[in-house]
């Protein structure tokens, strides 16, 4: 009986390594320059950069009248504040609908490479570099060992 208690701690200890390696392999894939370089993005492209463009240009109205209704607080200068916010968010949103609907077929042909690509070179999670860098998702990983930017944008063509 003392033997087996003596022991009991002993296996315990050796499968923990066990349970802390994974099988896992994340990888992470510049989703912004695969979908550059697909064929037949260059409609979705265009419409993404005079959309970005556009509300850009919304914003630097909105900032303009913020300046001018902060600088002299009248009924007129909150209105037209109030009217430019609006049809900012407005416009935003019909945008948003419009870009989702044009990525709709990109994004069915580039999700089937990226998950072949993926199983191809035995990694079972993959992430969007760029949305792991501004979450702040991923502290640290080996950009030449884990990005397959390259490989999927190769599988496109």
């Amino acid at each position: 009986m003392n033997r087996i208690l003596i022991l009991l701690p002993l296996a315990l200890l050796a499968t923990v390594p066990n349970a802390q390696q994974s099988k896992s392999r994340v990888a992470f894939v510049n989703v912004q320059a695969a979908v550059k370089a697909m064929p037949g993005s260059a409609t979705y492209l265009q419409l993404v950069a005079k959309t970005d463009a556009d509300l850009k240009a919304k914003q630097k109205n909105i900032q303009a009248l913020a300046t001018k209704a902060s600088a002299s607080n009248t009924a007129a200068n909150r209105q037209a504040l109030n009217t430019a916010q609006q049809a900012y968010t407005k416009t935003q949103t019909q945008y948003a609908q419009r870009v989702a609907e044009a990525f709709k077929p990109l994004a069915s042909k580039l999700n089937t490479t990226i998950a072949k690509v993926a199983k191809a070179n035995g990694y079972s999670v993959v992430l969007d570099q760029r949305v792991a860098a501004q979450t702040n998702l991923v502290v640290y990983a080996n950009d030449s060992a884990t990005n397959l930017t390259n490989a999927v944008i190769k599988a496109l063509k």
